[in-house]
């Protein structure tokens, strides 16, 4: 890993594509979405700009060391319910023995330790591209992430690794409905498909995620949230970045977070509050 290229790309807050090399944000474009109820509510962000985008991004770097030598890989909850708290839970309680997760210096990796999944996914955003951060890759061990000396992200062979090593039901995040297309055809049951990063999504591949998936995180994508009001079996958390349980696995996994945090699905009160506008 060593001379390795530092440099990753992320899809950032605002779907905007941010690159940050040597633990500096080199650039950010202009975000596509003006309005984020998360970096609302914690951060009382009332419209997302390039600059607001950049500082977020360097207070992560501050913080916990993102996409940097010293990336701190082991976190508790941070906004109590996500994806990553999902599986955080799934993992401790045994539902699910492994997760193929992606995240900054290691790309896709295949991990079982909960405070690690939340760790290295609870704060951060999609990432496009990333390369090796030797911290990271030796916390999670180089034998479970999928390539130690590129940080390549490939998450169909990522559900290869999980079965190959042996796992008996994995959690495998997917960001296109391709994608969850063939792992469910190829895995059925015994992967665990979560739509993730999903802004952007066409409504055929909206339809193709609800098809395949187990949870969705609707983030600010339009045809996810009317899908999700058209099929009225879909259990909601959330109405702020809906979470979707739409198998009776995937809305179990949602329930037992929700449980675990005295919470509700959401019934449509109090109002939805979406981010702005949906793409």
């Amino acid at each position: 890993m060593s001379g390795a290229r530092d440099h990753h790309v992320i899809s950032a807050m605002g779907l905007t594509e941010v690159v940050i090399e040597n633990g500096r944000v080199i650039s950010v474009t202009a975000p596509k979405i003006d309005y984020c109820p998360l970096f609302k509510k914690y951060r009382n962000l009332d419209q997302l700009t390039a600059d607001e985008v950049k500082k977020n991004m360097e207070l992560r770097i501050r913080e916990f060391g993102f996409c940097s030598p010293n990336r701190q890989t082991r976190m508790g909850d941070f906004i109590t319910f996500g994806v990553s708290e999902i599986l955080a839970t799934a993992l401790h309680s045994g539902v699910i023995d492994a997760a193929v997760i992606v995240s900054d210096g290691c790309g896709t990796a295949v991990v079982s330790d909960p405070e690690i999944v939340q760790g290295l996914c609870g704060r951060i955003s999609g990432i496009l591209e990333t390369s090796p951060i030797a911290k990271v890759i030796n916390d999670i061990g180089a034998d479970r992430v999928l390539n130690p000396k590129t940080a390549c992200i490939d998450q169909l062979l990522g559900a290869d690794k999980a079965a190959q090593m042996g796992f008996r039901k994995f959690a495998v995040t997917v960001s296109n409905g391709s994608d969850a297309a063939v792992i469910r055809s190829k895995y059925s049951d015994r992967a665990v498909v979560i739509g993730v990063h999903t802004t952007g999504v066409s409504r055929a591949g909206a339809e193709q995620m609800f098809d395949n998936c187990d949870i969705i995180s609707a983030c600010a994508s339009g045809p996810l949230h009317e899908l999700a009001s058209e099929r009225k079996d879909t259990l909601i958390a959330g109405n702020k970045v809906p979470i979707y349980g739409v198998t009776c696995f995937g809305k179990k996994l949602v329930l037992d977070k929700l449980h675990s945090i005295g919470r509700e699905p959401w019934y449509g009160q109090p109002a939805a509050d979406p981010a702005r506008p949906l793409f």
